[in-house]
């Protein structure tokens, strides 16, 4: 596993990669989350999955990232300080080749039309906080099939 660090604007990246079945094998994850222990702990579990793994720490990070590595699929936590997932996600669905990646929205305040807003933003899939691991893989092979 290599890492590296990559900061602007104030926002922090850290890339993970899994060498499970060679760099360009494996579907490219980005994790936009700002918990530290959801971070530790979605990544493991993607890690032993076998994917291969770019973390954002806020929605302007996400959307550089979203840019300039095209993701296979992103997981976006709406609730973060600065840039939110909601216009993270308007910001990436603006950028025609990103338009076809799959996001799964990622929230813990599950208040009535939080799922329409996520839709509407550009979201493919909504899950609420606390996910369950299996529920979180779920949705990533369906969407990652779907492609």
């Amino acid at each position: 596993m290599s890492a590296a660090a990559v900061s602007g604007q104030g926002a922090e990246v850290t890339e993970t990669t899994s060498l499970l079945d060679g760099p360009e094998s494996a579907p490219l994850i980005l994790l936009v989350e700002d918990n530290e222990a959801n971070i530790v702990t979605v990544s493991s579990y993607l890690d032993t999955k076998g994917y291969r793994l770019l973390v954002a720490r806020d929605g302007a990070a996400a959307v550089t990232l979203a840019t300039l590595e095209r993701p296979d699929l992103i997981l976006m936590d709406i609730q973060m300080p600065g840039v939110d997932g909601i216009e993270a996600m308007r910001q990436i669905r603006n950028d025609e080749e990103l338009a076809d990646v799959p996001i799964i929205a990622l929230t813990a305040l599950t208040m009535p039309g939080d799922r329409e807003r996520c839709l509407q933003a550009g979201a493919n899939d909504y899950l609420s906080k606390p996910m369950r691991l299996k529920q979180l893989m779920e949705l990533i092979q369906k969407w990652l099939l779907n492609r």
